[in-house]
């Protein structure tokens, strides 16, 4: 019933839904994230009341969505959950803010920016919140190579290689 009234409302932004692990999935096209999420809160058959948590995840390979924006909801009253997903370039890595719809989104909205630079348009105090100010990069982005391969010191047979 969840999907359907999405589709309803929503046909022309849905890019793919799914139900991984029984966790209702829907990908949403970024344009549309902020009018979706606003529309499942006000819903009042759907009940979305809650907003559990917001992230990220980079994607390198991906070529003009290299960011998965990633928001988990939550209706108390039906007890189901509900994950979108929206996807973002490197070029441009910006979404609008829902601090409108959920205040809880503000610590969450700061702290994927803080991790993975992505600008969230509209929040009302977008700086870093984990890391210090003088950090010129964000350290969960998949630039950086895991470990130093000059190193010497480093006796593989004690890491399981």
């Amino acid at each position: 019933m969840v999907i359907e009234k999405i589709k309803s409302h929503f046909g022309d932004a849905i890019r793919n839904v799914e139900e991984p692990y029984g966790f209702l999935t829907v990908e949403v096209d970024a344009a549309k994230i902020h009018e979706l999420i606003s529309w499942l809160k006000s819903e009042p058959t759907l009940e979305i009341a809650f907003l559990t948590n917001i992230g990220a995840v980079h994607y390198p390979d991906n070529k003009g969505s290299e960011f998965a924006l990633v928001y988990h909801l939550q209706s108390m009253s039906n007890n189901y959950r509900l994950r979108l997903k929206a996807h973002v370039s490197l070029e441009q890595p910006e979404i609008k803010s829902i601090v409108d719809i959920y205040s809880g989104a503000n610590w969450m909205e700061r702290e994927t920016f803080d991790f993975y630079g992505i600008q969230f348009v509209g929040h009302p105090n977008l700086t870093r919140i984990l890391n210090e100010d003088s950090m010129d990069y964000y350290p969960m982005r998949k630039e950086f190579h895991l470990e130093d391969a000059t190193r010497e010191d480093k006796d593989d047979r004690f890491f399981g290689r």
